[in-house]
């Protein structure tokens, strides 16, 4: 597994970690300080902002978990992976993907999320 995949899966295992503690020393490890991630209904931008936004995740979606659902795909300091959300019994609430840029130090410090399968092009 490469230093980027580890990263990412790092943040991932953070958004879904219900115990503060645990949550805010797995982003400190994958985040930068001042890192920015933007999903569809919220942004958050720093440490504590992204630990609201996992927890505000985990009130919505108790016991749930994120996994990777693809390989990391990585050019030119961009990278993009699917992820889903599962929930305790296994089922799938939400499937997406992420648009992530790692910095300097190999800890995120932008993370742009899409919700469900791409749109269909309209003619």
């Amino acid at each position: 597994m490469s230093d980027l995949e580890t990263t990412i899966d790092t943040y991932l295992e953070a958004y879904g970690e219900a115990d503060p503690a645990r949550r805010a020393e797995l982003t400190a490890r994958s985040w930068s300080e001042e890192g920015r991630l933007s999903d569809p209904p919220m942004e958050a931008r720093g440490h504590a902002d992204l630990d609201a936004m996992f927890a505000a995740v985990q009130s919505q979606f108790p016991g749930h978990t994120f996994r990777r659902t693809s390989a990391v795909d990585a050019h030119h300091g961009v990278a993009r992976y699917g992820w889903d959300l599962v929930g305790p019994d296994g089922t799938v609430a939400v499937a997406g993907m992420d648009v992530a840029v790692p910095g300097d130090d190999g800890r995120l410090v932008r993370v742009a999320g899409f919700f469900g399968d791409l749109p269909p092009r309209a003619d």
